[in-house]
């Protein structure tokens, strides 16, 4: 047996050992010409962010985060309704800096069917941006925000103690969870005018 004549182990990044980057997946996202739409997700809300690549570090074009939406009549939450016009409102201001095609980065998150992530991306499709992501991977009853107005109608009636825990932080912002859909629609609107 010879002497080993270098390091049998390497450290991977730290971002990459905290799980925090997929360099792997970054690389390929930067080698696009396109500009990326970058999603995140927190506890509280959601950004979206239009990203382009520069040799001194990335330069966001447009953003926009959850928080913002109250300014169109939208009690903002970490749910599809808010991720789609989150990215519609982005969109739209990407729009109008030139941006015309964009590549999903959802960073870490797993891309399954029905996520927030492609809520956000539905919006930026209907605000006119082009990706080659499919539009099947979220329906248009979680966008809207029906099932939440469903559910929230049915707990009124059946159990209003469970209806005012669950949508407390809705009723105390005078914001009736069960019209949602109208809210979404006039929101959708106000947006959509800009």
């Amino acid at each position: 047996m010879g002497q080993a004549t270098g390091p049998s182990y390497k450290v991977a990044f730290r971002r990459r050992r905290e799980n925090l980057t997929n360099y792997a997946k970054r690389l390929a996202l930067v080698k696009g010409a396109a500009p990326r739409m970058v999603v995140r997700k927190s506890g509280r809300g959601i950004l979206v962010q239009f990203v382009s690549f520069g040799m001194k570090g990335d330069e966001v074009i447009a953003s926009a985060h959850s928080s913002v939406l109250s300014k169109f009549g939208w009690a903002p939450r970490c749910n599809a309704p808010t991720a789609y016009l989150c990215g519609l409102l982005a969109a739209k201001s990407a729009a109008a800096k030139g941006v015309k095609a964009f590549n999903l980065d959802i960073g870490m998150q797993t891309p399954s069917k029905g996520s927030v992530v492609f809520a956000a991306l539905k919006g930026a499709k209907d605000a006119g941006l082009s990706t080659s992501y499919p539009e099947e991977m979220i329906s248009e009853e979680r966008i809207s925000g029906s099932a939440i107005a469903k559910y929230a109608l049915e707990l009124k009636s059946s159990n209003p103690e469970k209806y005012s825990r669950l949508f407390s932080a809705y009723l105390k912002q005078n914001f009736a969870p069960e019209k949602i859909e109208e809210a979404f629609r006039q929101a959708k609107e106000k947006i959509s005018r800009l």
